[in-house]
Order: structure tokens, then sequence, then C-alpha cells
């Protein structure tokens, strides 16, 4: 392809609204553009690494069993009513009204169309285990679109969705697609970890994210130092001992604390630890309200809340929620007289002795307050988040925390689905049974901007070439020169008739401004004509490594091969 032939509009400067290094070096490089908050256009040179990560992600879905599909965007609202996600869903779910006022939904995730096509049209065992996938644009109305392809509203995704008879079945499909991922990622070049997850609104037991480790990422992964352990720290396990204090147990008394109501303030003021605080905070779970204690030095893990409560939505209790139910302000709130409100309890919080809490008014706290003594708890579980230098739930090792984008998740569903939209099968002895379903979801777009956050450098982005939008760069330095330029598109036809993907700068810009955009798009190997064209040679420069060397025209074949 002729630069002056396509479409790649650089940028000098940094776009003001660009937070994170992909995001800028995407911009300026001509790869995206954006056209609302959250919306990009996939400018040509984009285009084609978004195709080539397609083409990967096809090849291993292929080989471990999937088959391709494409389903509508628009979905009508009574799939989702039907499944109950309608409402549960929340506001991201982007809603609208046809011209017969009949509702649907642009698509974030395609479980209730797929659920419902397989239901249509599969009725026995005979023809499951079925995986179907496709590779489609989704929906999803964030609150706040940010870090360019990251979190947007409109994205690219490959969802697949898996049909089972048996949870034997589902277990090997499942560790199909989780090898198929690990494939997909690596031959992507990428530093990716697996981790045990939550599965959020989508549902089911049993899942993995796929995590490239990076520094901006929204996600926080807690790893083993000493073994191959990984989860996000939603979910990861908090295995450590407490031991109770030995001291003889003191009167409960209540404390004027004045305007002191955080944990840090209130443990400054009494001088104690933040470990003997009870840190009470009210949530309202599935419209119930439950009061959720642990350790002031430790955090509420809302996800474990979640699943201990097996609920659909958790979320904090309002100041005034919590003024109407609990009768005072959110610093002062305490489990000690509590009536007809759930209270549970991290366990570490059952080892406390003669701690402090508040008393459930303005200005006050209990001191030398004992749980089971001075209150009841109706269930004590692991309900924190876990923390670095803790122990490995593992066993091996301590836990140690690094920032992760998620790329990719498989999702053991379970019959969520297909008990809500009637997805049975006939077994061999002729009796209904629901199918049990898998999910397995990759942000393609995500994935683009993933690789260039991890593939970049001070100049620009540095492109792997199994995604690089070209294989190589072509650069005429002078496009007066009739010598290079002869060379130049010789060169340019060469490398064409053997196979490669080449873009050749015949633009007549500075030989400063050429070499500027060569480094920012990126391109694996730049071949620049120059001085020395009227002898034959060329300069050929690595993108990723830096190094140059001259070589005759005739070597240059042989020497793109070695790379």
């Amino acid at each position: 392809m002729k630069q002056s032939n396509t479409f790649i509009p650089t940028l000098r400067e940094v776009p003001s609204d660009a937070e994170i290094k992909s995001h800028k070096l995407l911009l300026r490089a001509g790869f995206i553009r954006q056209v609302a908050s959250g919306v990009y256009t996939y400018m040509p040179l984009g285009w084609r690494v978004l195709q080539k990560i397609e083409k990967i992600v096809r090849e291993e879905m292929d080989k471990a069993g999937g088959v391709e599909l494409l389903m509508p965007a628009l979905q009508p609202a009574e799939l989702w009513q039907e499944s109950g996600r309608w409402n549960d869903y929340g506001p991201e779910l982007m809603r609208l009204n046809d011209r017969h006022e009949r509702p649907f939904a642009l698509g974030p995730t395609h479980e209730e169309v797929i659920t419902a096509l397989v239901r249509d049209e599969i009725k026995s065992y005979k023809r499951l285990p079925l995986t179907l996938y496709q590779i489609q644009t989704k929906f999803r109305d964030e609150k706040r679109p940010r870090m360019g392809l990251l979190r947007g509203r409109e994205f690219v995704m490959k969802d697949a969705y898996s049909f089972h008879t048996t949870r034997e079945s589902l277990d090997e499909t499942y560790e199909k697609m989780y090898e198929a991922y690990s494939n997909i990622f690596s031959r992507l070049g990428l530093n990716f970890r697996a981790v045990i997850a939550d599965s959020g609104s989508i549902g089911g037991k049993g899942t993995h994210e796929f995590m490239v480790l990076s520094e901006i990422g929204e996600d926080t992964i807690a790893f083993s130092d000493e073994s191959d352990y990984a989860a996000n720290i939603e979910m990861a396990e908090v295995v450590t001992t407490y031991n109770k204090k030995d001291e003889p147990l003191k009167e409960l008394q209540k404390v004027n604390t004045g305007e002191h109501k955080t944990i840090e303030d209130v443990v400054t003021f009494l001088k104690i630890q933040s470990e003997d605080t009870i840190k009470s905070l009210l949530f309202k779970v599935d419209g119930e309200f439950v009061l959720v204690l642990v350790r002031g030095d430790h955090e509420v893990n809302d996800v474990k809340v979640k699943n201990l409560l097996d609920a659909s939505v958790v979320e904090l209790a309002t100041p005034e929620e919590t003024e109407r139910i609990i009768g005072c302000q959110i610093g002062n709130v305490g489990p000690i007289g509590v009536q007809n409100v759930k209270v549970i309890a991290d366990i570490a919080v059952q080892y406390i002795v003669n701690g402090v809490c508040g008393a459930n008014e303005e200005h006050m706290h209990y001191v030398n307050v004992n749980p089971d003594r001075d209150f009841q708890v109706d269930t004590y579980a692991d309900l924190r988040f876990i923390q670095e230098g803790d122990p490995s739930p593992d066993g091996k090792g301590t836990v140690k925390f690094a920032k992760g984008i998620e790329v990719g998740h498989v999702f053991k569903l379970g019959t969520k689905y297909s008990n809500a939209l009637n997805a049975t099968f006939l077994d061999e002895n002729g009796r209904s049974q629901p199918m049990i379903m898998g999910c397995y979801g990759i942000g393609i777009s995500r994935l683009m901007m993933a690789i260039a956050e991890q593939f970049a450098d001070d100049k620009g982005l540095v492109w792997p070439e199994v995604v690089s939008p070209y294989q190589v760069h072509i650069l005429i330095v002078n496009m007066k020169d009739e010598t290079q330029t002869s060379l130049g598109f010789d060169v340019y036809h060469r490398l064409q008739k053997a196979g490669f993907e080449v873009l050749l700068d015949d633009r007549n810009e500075r030989a400063g401004v050429k070499f500027a955009d060569s480094d920012l798009i990126g391109i694996p190997t730049r071949i620049t004509i120059g001085k020395k064209a009227s002898d034959g040679i060329v300069e050929m420069k690595d993108r990723q490594t830096g190094e140059v060397k001259e070589i005759a025209v005739d070597q240059m074949i042989n020497e793109l091969a070695k790379a």
C-alpha cells in the first residue's frame, strides 16, 4: 500500500483528552479517532490490527471446536425479561423503543439470544455438546468512558457459548477454552495471568479472568510470590490465622469521641490500634438491609458479601438510609443494640478482645466491646479484601499485588439461562433436562489497546509482527531523487511479490517527518532508501531493538526471512 493512497492522519501533539500511553499513541499514530465519548472509528491501520487479532482468535477458537455465527446487536426486551436481567443489568444496558413502542436493547452480551436460538433448534442430547461463537460490536452505556478503548461504550468482542448435557462435558470444554485463550494471548506476545474471578452480572459459578499485566490496569491481581496462584483481589480467599489476646474481658463502656468518626481519627483519639476496632457498614442486599462488620484495619469485600448471601445486587446504604435504619450517621454505626437487621461479620472480628465500635448515636463509641457477649452475629465468614503480605490461599508463599487489564473471561454458567428461558433437551431416557452452559469472552478492541500499552517506547508504538498493520515500512528519503524513487518502488514490488505486507512512504515530506511517523506507527521493520541507492544499498532497522544494518537489495528478502 502506498502511503499517499491510504489514510493515516498522524498528529504531532498529544490530544488533551488522552489519559494513558496507548490511548495517546493510537490517536497520534492515526489508528483510531473518537466520534463521541467512548465511541471510536477504527482507521485503516487500526482496522488491520483488529483483523489480525480476530484471525488469531478464530484460529484458536476453531481448533478448540467452536463454530462461528453472527447474532444481531439489537435484542428484544422480552428475552432479557425472561432471563430476569432487563432490570438487574442496570443503567449500562442501552435501551430503546422502535416506532411501535416495542422495547429493545443494544446487546452488551448475548446469553439470552444464543440460549433462545439453541432452545428452539436443539431438542435431543445427541446434538450436544455444541460451542458457538461470534465476533461482533457490543454496547454498554458506561457512566464514565475513559482510557480510550479500555473502557468504551461501543467495542468489538468475541463471545462464545457452549451447551452440554453434563457438568463433566462443560468442564471439558471449559478446559479447552482456557487453553485456547492461553494460546491466543501467548501468540500475541502478551505478559498475562489467568486469575480466579467473580462472574458478576453474567452469573454462574466457576470463572477465570485473563489479565494483561499493566500499571494502568483497573483490576488488582493477588498472586503468590512462590507459586502460580493468582486471583482477582475480589475473589482471593483470606486464610490468615487469628489469635485472641490473652487478657480478661473488661466492662462495656460508652465514651464521647466528639467529632472523631473515621477509624483513623478514633484510633488516634483513643490511643489504640486499628486492629482493635470494629468497622460497621450498612449494605442493601437485594433490597434488604444487612450490617457487615470487619476489623478496623480491613476493608469490606462486597463481592464476598454477595456470594455469601447468594445475592444479585449489593450496594452500600446511603447516609439517609443508614440514619433511618440504624438511627445515626455513618461514622457512629455499630452492632450493639441493632434490631431487625441481619448482622454478618468477617472471621477476624470474632477474635477481637476489648475492642471499640460505634454506639449508634452521634459523638459516641463503645469501648471494651467483645463479640458474642455484647452483640450477636448471624454468620461469620471471609468478608474482607486480602492484603499484601497475607498467606497465599494455596498455602505457598505470601500474597503480592499487581495491576491488570482484563482482556478475556471464561465462565461456567450452569443452568442459570437455560432454566430461565426453558432451554431443555431430551436425555437418553426421554426425560427433559436443562442444558448446562458455558460462556467465554474476549475483548478484541481492548486487546488492541492492551498490546499497544505493553509494546511501546518513547518514540511510539512497537507492534509485534503477528498483529502489525504491515510487516515492512519502506521510506524513500527524497522523492525528487529519481534513483531513490526508482529503487524504492523496485523494493516495494519485490517485497509484495515475495508475500510481504508493505507500506511505502511515497509522500513528498521531509525526511524527519517520515522517520518520526514511521517510529510512531511502529511497523516491525523499516527499510530506508537513501544516499546509497545508486549502489543498490538500503538501510534496514528493527523497530523493537533499534538495530540498524546496511544490506544489498539482493540480500534484503533473505534478511527479512531471518527476522
